[in-house]
């Protein structure tokens, strides 16, 4: 009779993945409508507020850049923003989101508010960043 006999399962290695070049990429960090976005060149990112008048393909500017890094060494910190830093990016989208729901309500005394509003953003893709 002959006896079977079975190999071990290796475990899967938990090492982490070598870092490629390809895998630093340049990113920005930007200030606009009281809120800051982390953004790489081709994202897209929904932004609340944008003061003037535009429209779907209309190019934008963001001139407050508070930081840039290329994901290896070189990263620029603006005190408060970087001299001469931009991103600038092509706006896709131009909406309004869900609704969302403000309800006031006291117990005991028959008292009960409910409004509601639409927050309307623009959705933008970044094109370049200096």
């Amino acid at each position: 009779m002959a006896e079977a006999t079975t190999t071990p399962k290796k475990a899967p290695s938990k090492a982490p993945k070598a870092a490629n070049k390809s895998d630093k990429r340049l990113f920005a960090v930007f200030a606009t409508g009281g809120k800051q976005y982390r953004v790489e060149v081709g994202t897209k990112v929904k932004i609340e507020k944008l003061i003037g008048e535009f429209k779907e393909g209309d190019s934008v500017t963001f001139d407050n850049v508070l930081m840039t890094d290329n994901g290896a060494s070189e990263a620029t910190l603006g005190a408060p923003f970087i001299k001469g830093g931009a991103v600038t990016g092509t706006i896709t989208k131009i909406g309004r989101n869900k609704t969302i729901d403000v309800i006031k309500y006291k117990q005991k005394s028959r008292y009960f508010k409910k409004y509601g509003h639409r927050q309307p953003f623009f959705e933008v893709r970044v094109d370049s960043i200096k």
